[in-house]
């Protein structure tokens, strides 16, 4: 059997893997059902993406059973919730946005970036963390120089 590499993994099948490797969390199992719900699909869509991660080599899989990850596809699923998570973290904690937006972002931006940017970023985290602890607090002043440029166009936009 074929084993996936990361580079041959869509987006949508990332996303798959991922919802997989949440709804499995507590139970070490997930339905097609719960896979749709949460990737709000149809049952169907579903089931062709299944098809394609066993043949892959990332999930265990039969029609009208439960849908377990293979070590491959743990691995896989894994490095795809923490390129999220870092870059959900990111857009919360360092630019300061709400987490339904930074949700959104993540889920966009971990298909397109790269492990070289997701390292720099953690990079990033790790430096504004050791500055905060050095009573540097880089974040807030960050959030604080956005806060005086948004005024500033917007007192822009109103002369204008």
């Amino acid at each position: 059997m074929k084993t996936a590499e990361k580079n041959d993994l869509s987006a949508s099948l990332e996303d798959y893997l991922e919802a997989i490797f949440n709804l499995a969390s507590k139970t070490d199992i997930a339905r097609s059902r719960g896979i749709a719900e949460k990737l709000n699909v149809s049952k169907s869509s579903v089931t062709g993406a299944l098809r394609i991660l066993k043949q892959k080599g990332l999930i265990n899989y039969k029609p009208y059973d439960y849908v377990t990850l293979t070590q491959a596809g743990k691995k896989a699923a894994a490095e795809i919730v923490k390129r999220h998570n870092i870059l959900k973290s990111f857009f919360i904690n360092v630019l300061g946005l709400k987490a339904k937006l930074a949700q959104s972002c993540a889920c966009k931006a971990e298909h397109i970036l790269g492990q070289e940017v997701i390292n720099k970023l953690l990079l990033f985290i790790d430096f504004v963390t050791r500055k905060n602890k050095n009573g540097n607090n880089v974040v807030v002043d960050f959030k604080n120089f956005c806060k005086n440029e948004m005024e500033k166009a917007a007192d822009k936009t109103k002369e204008g």
